[in-house]
C-alpha cells in the first residue's frame, strides 16, 4: 500500500502531525555626522550653545539635505573656503538604535560598501546552504539534518555577539545564514511529508505565520533591546529550546525511510501517528510499499536527463529567484519609509500576513498555477506602476508609490509561499529535499543581487535612477508569472515518489472518487489520459 494512502486511512491532519507541525514551525539606519576633532567626548546630540557653534564651524552644511554633511569636514574651522577632508572619526545618534555593529565598525562614508558585503554574504551563507544542507538532507535523513543545523546555528548565534572584527563578523554570519537554511528546508520538508494531499496547502502555508509571528517578536525585542549584542543573544535563547525538542520529540520523515528501504522504522512511525490520531490501522495499510527508486537518488542532476523535466525545474528555479529578488529588494526599502522603523517593520510584517491568509484560503480553490501566475503578475504590475508616481508626480501623491509598492509586496509574498508548495509537489520524493535546496539556493542568487539592483539609482541621475530598479523588478516578475503557464496542476494530487512518478506527472491526470461512506477514505487514483 503506497504511503499516500496509508496517511488517509491515518488522518491527513491528526493530533500527531499537528504536534509534529508545531515542533517545526518555530534592521539598519543611522544617523551620523563626524567627530569633531580634539573633542574626546564629542557626541552627535547638541551638549549645548558651545558645542552647536563648534559644529557650524567644522562641519559644512549641505544645502540640498538641509543637514550637516556626513562624511566630511573643513581642515581648518571657521574658514569657509578651506578644503574639505573625509572624517576619520564618527558619532552617532542613539535614536533609534544605541548601537549596531555598523556604527561599532564605523561601517559609513567611504566603508559603507562593506556593509553591503556583509549582507551580501548573509546571503550567500543561505545559498551554499541550501545547496550541501539540501542535497545531505536527503542522504542521511530531514531529522539529521534539522537537528545538526540547530545545534550549529546555536553555537554561531550565540558566537556573533562576542565578534569584534568586521572579518569574524561575516563569517559568523554565514554560517548562521547556512545552517539556519537547513533548518528552514528540513522542517518544511518534513512537515509536508507527513501530511495527506488534500492538507498541504496548510501545512505549506501556516508555517508562514510563524515566520510573520517571528518578525513581530524581533521587532519588539529590537525596540526594548536597543543594543545589538544584546538583541543577538535575546534572539540565540529559542534555538536551545528548539534543540531539545527536537532531539527528544521529532521523528524522522517516515516517506524518506520507505525512500531508503527502511520498511521497519517507518512502520514504527505509522503505528506511533495511528496512536496519536486513535486510528486502528488494517491490514492492508500495515503492509508498506518500498519505494523502489535507491537508484534514482544517485544525483538531483538526473531532472535535467529529460525535457519535460529540464523545463518544469527552470522555470521554478527562475521564479525561485525572482520571488526572492523582489520580496528582499522591496523588503530593504521599510528603512527608507517615513515615521517610525519600528512600527513600519510591523506593518510591513502585516501586509505579510494578509498575503499568507490570502494564499491559505484560495490555494486549494484556484490551484498552485493560477495562484502564482496571477500573483507573480499582480506583483511585476505593481513595481512597473510604481514607477510613473516617482516620474512624473510630486510629494504630494508619493503615499500612491507606498501603496504600490505595498501590493507589489502582497503579490510577490503570495508568490514565495505558493513556490514552496507547489516544489514539494513537482519532485518525487526520491530527490525532494535536494531539488527544494535547489531552488532555494536559485533563491539566494536573487536575494544576492536585490541589494545591488536597488543601488541601481547611482547608474541613472535623478528620479529614472530611482525608477530603474522598480522596472527591472517589474519585468523579472511578469515574465515569471508567464512562465508558469507551462507547468501541470498539482493541486490534490499524489507526491510523486520516483522519478518515474516526476516525468509522467503532467500526463496523467487526478480523478477524485466520492468519499466511501462506511470507511470515511478519500480514494484518489490516477487515470491515464486518452491519447
Amino acid at each position: 500500500m503506497k504511503f499516500d494512502e496509508v496517511i488517509v486511512q491515518l488522518g491527513e491532519f491528526g493530533a500527531y502531525q499537528k504536534k509534529v507541525y508545531l515542533l517545526i514551525c518555530k534592521v539598519n539606519v543611522q544617523v551620523i555626522q563626524c567627530a569633531l576633532p580634539g573633542l574626546p567626548n564629542d557626541t552627535y546630540s547638541s551638549q549645548g550653545p558651545w558645542h552647536d557653534a563648534l559644529i557650524n564651524a567644522s562641519i559644512p552644511w549641505n544645502k540640498e539635505d538641509e543637514s550637516y554633511e556626513d562624511c566630511q569636514i573643513r581642515q581648518k574651522p571657521a574658514l569657509e573656503d578651506v578644503a574639505l577632508v573625509s572624517c576619520d572619526t564618527f558619532v552617532y545618534s542613539k535614536d533609534p538604535f544605541k548601537s549596531t555593529f555598523v556604527t561599532d565598525a564605523d561601517l559609513v562614508c567611504d566603508q559603507k560598501s562593506l556593509a553591503t558585503y556583509a549582507s551580501m554574504i548573509l546571503m550567500c551563507g543561505m545559498l551554499f546552504g541550501s545547496f550541501v544542507l539540501g542535497i545531505l538532507s536527503d542522504i542521511i535523513g530531514r531529522r539529521k539534518v534539522l537537528i545538526l543545523s540547530n545545534a550549529c546555528m546555536l553555537g554561531a548565534s550565540l558566537g556573533v555577539a562576542w565578534a569584534e572584527s568586521y572579518t569574524a563578523y561575516v563569517i559568523i554570519r554565514f554560517l548562521i545564514s547556512f545552517f539556519g537554511t537547513g533548518i528552514i528546508l528540513a522542517a518544511f520538508v518534513i512537515g509536508m511529508e507527513v501530511v495527506g494531499p488534500s492538507k498541504r496547502r496548510i501545512a505549506g502555508n501556516v508555517s508562514n505565520f510563524f515566520w510573520v509571528l517571528g518578525i513581530c517578536v524581533l521587532t519588539t525585542m529590537a525596540y526594548f533591546l536597543r543594543d545589538w549584542r544584546h538583541l543577538q543573544i535575546a534572539i540565540s535563547v529559542p534555538n536551545a529550546f528548539s534543540l531539545l525538542l527536537y532531539t527528544a520529540f521529532l521523528p524522522e520523515s517516515p516517506r524518506w525511510l520507505l525512500q531508503k528501504g527502511r520498511t521497519t522504522e517507518a512502520m514504527y512511525i505509522v503505528q506511533k501517528i495511528a496512536e496519536g490520531n486513535r486510528i486502528v490501522l488494517t491490514d492492508t495499510a500495515c503492509q508498506l510499499d518500498d519505494v523502489d527508486s535507491e537508484r534514482d537518488a544517485k544525483s538531483i542532476w538526473l531532472v535535467f536527463k529529460y525535457k519535460t523535466l529540464f523545463v518544469r525545474t527552470c522555470i521554478m528555479f527562475f521564479n525561485w529567484l525572482v520571488a526572492s529578488m523582489v520580496y528582499y529588494g522591496l523588503s530593504l526599502n521599510v528603512g527608507q519609509f517615513s515615521g517610525n522603523i519600528y512600527l513600519n517593520s510591523i506593518l510591513s510584517a502585516m501586509a505579510e500576513l494578509l498575503s499568507y491568509v490570502f494564499s491559505l484560503c484560495v490555494m486549494d480553490i484556484v490551484g498552485r498555477k493560477f495562484l502564482l501566475c496571477s500573483s507573480m503578475l499582480l506583483g511585476g504590475l505593481a513595481c512597473v506602476s510604481s514607477m510613473f508616481p516617482v516620474l512624473y508626480g510630486g510629494d504630494d501623491i508619493q503615499w500612491v508609490t507606498l501603496f504600490l509598492s505595498l501590493v507589489g509586496k502582497f503579490g510577490i509574498t503570495v508568490g514565495f509561499a505558493v513556490v514552496y508548495v507547489y516544489a514539494v509537489e513537482l519532485f518525487p520524493t526520491v530527490m525532494r529535499n535536494s531539488a527544494l535546496g535547489l531552488c532555494s539556493f536559485t533563491a539566494r542568487i536573487g536575494g544576492i543581487l536585490a541589494p545591488y539592483v536597488g543601488d541601481l539609482d547611482g547608474v541613472l541621475p535623478g528620479d529614472l535612477g530611482i525608477a530603474l530598479p522598480l522596472a527591472i523588478f517589474g519585468s523579472l516578475s511578469i515574465t515569471a508569472g508567464l512562465l508558469v503557464l507551462f507547468l501541470p496542476e498539482t493541486r490534490n494530487a499524489k507526491l510523486p515518489d520516483t522519478l518515474e512518478d516526476a516525468r509522467h506527472f503532467g500526463n496523467v491526470k487526478l480523478e477524485t472518487i466520492a468519499s466511501d461512506a462506511l470507511s470515511g477514505i478519500d480514494n484518489r487514483t490516477f487515470v491515464a489520459k486518452s491519447k
